[in-house]
């Protein structure tokens, strides 16, 4: 019989580097409301066995890639899933929160509930919804047969769950834990030796070496355009130590001064210290909405996985603020519309105009409010569920 001095067990997986501090900043919230102790078992990186994971494996296991990529790791995955869900029969923990990567979260899942172990009664808990709303709508049917309970991050999605019988709670987008609206603009500017008349342009072109293939060349014809029109713009490009010689060597011919930067108190600073940015379409989008900092947004992508994401999602736009509000508030040049002269005449049309600029911020300010800004903490949110259901259990056992 457990008392009220018995370590809560939990159970968390994640499969990749965003999962791995959404666990974090689940783990460090958890704990922060805990009256007694707890114990973290699983799958996680760096950030997640910082706050206590005891890890099975190391997480980089999991990293999927391309299908030609995988097939060869196929059979040691294959291995990894069983012994994760061998792991979970035996150490019987209270609760089980699975994070992100469906691929192998969701196997996890369903093969605990096929069986007839004890451990089928183990309250099971997903962070982050699959995106049923894009594409493949069918899969909230499939979930809600495995999961006990999903935590999502944006406004508009529980209701796809919910009517497939599935409790799910809005928890916010854990964008909003970041920071990147504290960032020091002047500070940025002055130890960059930026004057405060230049024009700042934050340019973004992702972080894995297939993007920057793709869009450094597009942004360096767009920044010598607009270099044509003002003459003392300043481009700021921040990027993760993997890329940044990479990058440094992309620009060094660019026309204007460019400066190239490295972590996230640097690059949030660059966001208050810019009028406008020039980004690949993800995640950073969310952080320059959070920070309201007009934007245009690019992307290219292989044609044929391009013929495909046509074929199969459903939204009209690639930028998840657009989504959210429903209108291309956020300029998106995609593909083939991707090119030196459209990016140079969008980011054109946002330096050269205050109240072009104005109009963003203000559809920005909605935004931030879909994602959670301004409330409790999204970590502190989600681990109210977790924590609620931990105790249930642990009560009826």
């Amino acid at each position: 019989m457990k008392t009220e001095t018995t370590p809560l067990r939990l159970f968390l997986i994640a499969g990749e580097p965003s999962g791995d501090l959404l666990g974090a900043r689940l783990m460090a919230a958890i704990q922060r409301r805990a009256d007694r102790p707890v114990q973290f078992l699983g799958i996680g990186g760096d950030r997640m066995i910082a706050e206590g994971l005891e890890p099975l494996f190391p997480m980089a296991e999991l990293a999927l890639f391309g299908v030609v990529e995988l097939l060869p790791r196929l059979p040691r995955l294959m291995w990894r899933l069983s012994q994760t869900v061998a792991r979970i029969r035996k150490e019987m923990p209270d609760v089980i929160v699975t994070i992100d990567s469906p691929g192998f979260t969701f196997r996890v899942g369903q093969r605990l509930r096929r069986d007839r172990h004890p451990a089928r009664a183990i309250p099971l808990i997903h962070y982050v919804a699959p995106t049923v709303w894009a594409w493949r709508p069918e899969r909230a049917r499939k979930v809600a047969a495995f999961l006990d309970h999903l935590l999502v991050l944006l406004p508009f999605e529980p209701p796809w769950f919910e009517r497939e019988g599935l409790a799910t709670t809005y928890v916010g987008h854990s964008i909003v834990e970041s920071q990147a609206d504290c960032g020091d603009g002047a500070g940025f500017r002055r130890r960059h030796e930026i004057h405060d008349d230049s024009r700042l342009l934050v340019a973004l072109p992702g972080s894995r070496m297939s993007e920057l293939g793709r869009l450094l060349p597009d942004f360096g014809g767009a920044v010598a355009l607009l270099a044509l029109r003002f003459p003392d713009l300043v481009v700021v490009i921040p990027t993760l130590s993997h890329v940044a010689a990479t990058v440094r060597a992309a620009v060094a011919r660019w026309p204007v001064r460019t400066v190239v930067i490295e972590g996230d108190t640097e690059k949030y600073d660059a966001f208050a210290a810019a009028e406008v940015a020039m980004a690949a379409s993800g995640t950073v989008a969310l952080e320059l909405a959070l920070a309201r900092l007009p934007a245009v947004i690019a992307y290219r992508m292989n044609p044929l996985t391009v013929a495909l994401y046509r074929r199969l999602v459903r939204t009209k736009y690639a930028n998840l603020v657009n989504i959210m509000l429903d209108r291309p508030l956020v300029p998106e040049l995609i593909q083939e519309e991707c090119r030196p002269d459209r990016l140079a005449a969008e980011v054109a049309g946002l330096l050269g105009s205050p109240s072009a600029r104005q109009v963003q911020k203000d559809g920005l300010a909605a935004v931030r409010e879909w994602l959670g800004a301004g409330g409790m903490a999204p970590s502190d949110r989600a681990a109210e569920v977790v924590w609620r259901l931990a105790v249930q259990r642990v009560a009826t056992l």
